[in-house]
This record gives C-alpha cells, sequence and structure tokens, in this order.
C-alpha cells in the first residue's frame, strides 16, 4: 500500500514538471516569435527599406503570389508538415536574433 502511495505521489510530481517544462518551452518560442515580429518590423521601417517595402505594398503580383504562400499555412493544423517546417524556422531564426541582440 506504501509503495502505490509513493508512486502516485511520484508519478504526479513527474506529471507537473513535464508540464512545467512545456510551458517553459512554449514561453521561449513565444518569445522567440516576439523578436521576429519586432526586429522585423523595425526593419520594414528603416529608411533604406521604405521605398522598396511600399512598392512590394503596391504590386498586385507580389500581393497575389503572397495570398497564396499564405493560404498554405493554417495556425489550426499545426501537424501540417508545412506549418511544423515554418514554426521550426521561425522559431530557430527568434533564438538566433534573440540570442545576438541579448
Amino acid at each position: 500500500m506504501m509503495y502505490k502511495t509513493i508512486f502516485f505521489i511520484m508519478s504526479v510530481f513527474l506529471t507537473s514538471v513535464n508540464v512545467a517544462n512545456a510551458q517553459l518551452s512554449a514561453q521561449k518560442d513565444a518569445a522567440y516569435f516576439a523578436v521576429v515580429k519586432a526586429v522585423a518590423d523595425y526593419k520594414i521601417n528603416d529608411e533604406e527599406n521604405q521605398k522598396q517595402v511600399q512598392q512590394l505594398r503596391e504590386d498586385k503580383k507580389f500581393n497575389d503570389k503572397l495570398k497564396k504562400m499564405m493560404e498554405k499555412l493554417d495556425n489550426a493544423k499545426s501537424k501540417n508538415a508545412t506549418n511544423r517546417r515554418i514554426y521550426n524556422i521561425l522559431r530557430q531564426a527568434g533564438k538566433q536574433i534573440y540570442d545576438e541582440l541579448d
């Protein structure tokens, strides 16, 4: 009986540790994505890039292509192979930028 109690307590503890690790990992990913967005916004507004970015915003062909590219992504389908690859690329880029600027 005592072994069952100890086993139960240990399993509850290990489960809570796994949940905490998953939450920490998700927090790190969120921080990396936020860094990617902030740096991208900052660079888009850079004087050297503003003219080219404005031209792209007005380019119908580019906007149509961008729309088709974005249709391949779906936040509701995180297990989709394309979504998973893009997620990993963004996470890695965010981590590299975060580490570089930290």
